[in-house]
């Protein structure tokens, strides 16, 4: 009878997870071998194809399924025509009169000279795309992007080096490439293995036509990308168009190349560097609110849409972004719902939802940045206020005016060392100095630290030094470096002894004598 049971027991066991297994198997689009696999690389670029928003023509074969090809051209028409609306919007001339950095004059060292073609295809000021007989926008219609010096096109692309695979989303996939040996580049072209290719041709078996409603995404993001200049904002240098998968005229983008944003590193490093990140993203957003598009949305706020360069965070993708701004007619049309909590706007006696695109990307920055990276590890004498910048943001008590002039109060009270007055600052030992000279052993590990085998900080002044010096049970010593952080603070090695002290020109070393 015993035998029977475990035996009964084992085969539901067995049932449960086969029927699990085929489950998994063959859920429609997965593959557990191509899940792996990155999507190709782009193809070499095609030459001699002119730089534009290359429309498909919308001709159906046959004329089974006909309410579907018309949904689909439906939505290509839309995402086109919202294109064009982000194309056509002029920046104020203040905008658009930007300094040439000095990595754009490398870039415009690395584009080859163009062709008299290339050079002379502009936008006509004030003419719009030719309009169909319906009315609307035609998809065919050509729109030059107009971009500003420095431009790389295929040309660049054509013989890259050191091609790499980065990552994809529901539209694009990411490759990493060097051009000319010397500069290292992001291209960004539409996956044809990703969510929105398969699900569209899926539905409307149409290649061609699924491609070009996933392409206008990555238009919409260049017009933006060139559109909204902001040091926080991912810089586009350019773009090619070249054929693939028999699809003509597919677009690939050349743009700065960033770091992806990894929080479960950021949480490890200093306080310092994650006041940076939230700094970065509190002015991006102030930008963001008083753009000259006018007040920009993020629809798809989560951390992988942004990348770090150089230290500060920068916005990576814009497809998703938006400048429409709810209508209304009473307050309870003015509802923005997130997972945890909920809010109720203003209604203008316009119309409009108060403020509801600056208030969405605010409330975003709380729970994705501000929570995790503002308040721990921070000073003691600037926790309080950064206590009510955290709570207020997540209250949306204040706008992002409000918010990001309280944080480059914090800046500022970090900066001039004006946190450290209200704090005790008497020495329980005596420290004797050494100059020209260091330590170059008798590391400890501390917590964060800007070495992985030892204790490096950075401190205003040498008082601070002395000051995290008693508080670490094994420091005997220090050395100031002649290295500076991204707000002059100076960075300390902080030793557990001073038994070999060798000479260095650039260092000076505090030995504790007493206490």
């Amino acid at each position: 009878m015993r035998r029977r049971k475990i035996a009964v027991a084992a085969g539901c066991c067995l049932s449960f997870f086969l029927g699990t297994l085929l489950n998994v198997l063959f859920i429609p689009g997965f593959d557990p071998h191509q899940q792996q696999q990155p999507p190709p690389p782009p193809p070499p670029p095609r030459r001699g194809v002119t730089p534009a928003i290359a429309g498909s023509p919308l001709y159906w074969r046959g004329g089974d399924r006909e309410s579907q090809r018309l949904a689909l051209a439906r939505q290509i028409r839309e995402r086109y025509e919202e294109v064009v609306r982000y194309q056509q919007h002029q920046a104020p001339a203040a905008a658009a009169r930007r300094l040439v950095r000095p990595l754009e004059r490398r870039l415009m060292d690395l584009a080859q000279q163009r062709t008299s073609a290339e050079q002379t295809l502009r936008l006509e000021k004030g003419k719009a795309p030719q309009a169909d007989s319906r009315g609307g926008s035609s998809p065919e219609a050509k729109v030059d992007l107009a971009l500003n010096p420095p431009l790389l096109g295929c040309r660049d692309i054509h013989n890259v080096t050191s091609l790499h695979y980065l990552g994809s989303g529901y539209t694009k996939a990411v490759y990493k490439v060097v051009l000319n040996r010397t500069l290292a580049v992001a291209l960004k072209s539409v996956d044809f293995g990703g969510h929105d290719i398969e699900n569209c041709v899926k539905q409307y078996a149409a290649l061609e036509d699924c491609y070009r409603l996933a392409s206008y995404k990555i238009v919409k993001e260049m017009i933006l990308l060139q559109r909204l200049q902001h040091s926080n904002i991912l810089q586009l240098y350019g773009y090619c168009y070249q054929d693939s998968n028999d699809i003509p005229d597919t677009l690939t983008t050349i743009t700065e190349l960033g770091s992806p944003l990894e929080m479960i590193q950021l949480l490890q490093t200093s306080w310092e560097d994650r006041f940076r990140i939230c700094l970065s993203l509190v002015r991006l957003l102030h930008y963001l609110a008083h753009s000259p598009l006018g007040s920009v949305t993020l629809l798809d706020f989560r951390p992988r849409q942004f990348v770090i360069v150089d230290g500060e965070l920068k916005v990576t993708d814009l497809d998703d972004a938006s400048i429409e701004e709810s209508s209304c007619t009473s307050n309870r049309d003015c509802f923005i719902e997130f997972p945890a909590r909920n809010f109720t706007l203003p209604c203008s006696v316009e119309g409009r939802c108060q403020n509801m695109n600056e208030k969405r990307n605010l409330y975003n920055a709380y729970r994705f940045f501000f929570t995790y990276l503002l308040p721990h590890s921070a000073p003691s004498s600037l926790r309080p206020l950064l206590d009510m910048i955290v709570n207020a943001t997540g209250e949306l008590h204040w706008g992002i005016d409000e918010t990001v002039a309280q944080l480059e109060r914090v800046l500022h009270l970090y900066k001039s060392g004006t946190y450290l007055q209200n704090t005790t600052r008497m020495p329980k030992a005596e420290y004797q100095q050494i100059p020209e000279a260091a330590i170059p052993d008798e590391n400890y590990r501390c917590w964060p630290s800007y070495h992985h085998k030892g204790c490096l900080l950075s401190v205003f002044d040498v008082g601070e030094a002395i000051e995290v010096c008693e508080n670490h049970s094994q420091c005997k010593a220090f050395v100031l470096t002649n290295q500076t952080t991204w707000t002059g603070r100076q960075l300390v090695f902080f030793k557990m002894g001073s038994n070999h002290i060798v000479p260095d020109p650039d260092k000076i070393t505090y030995v504790k004598v007493t206490g």
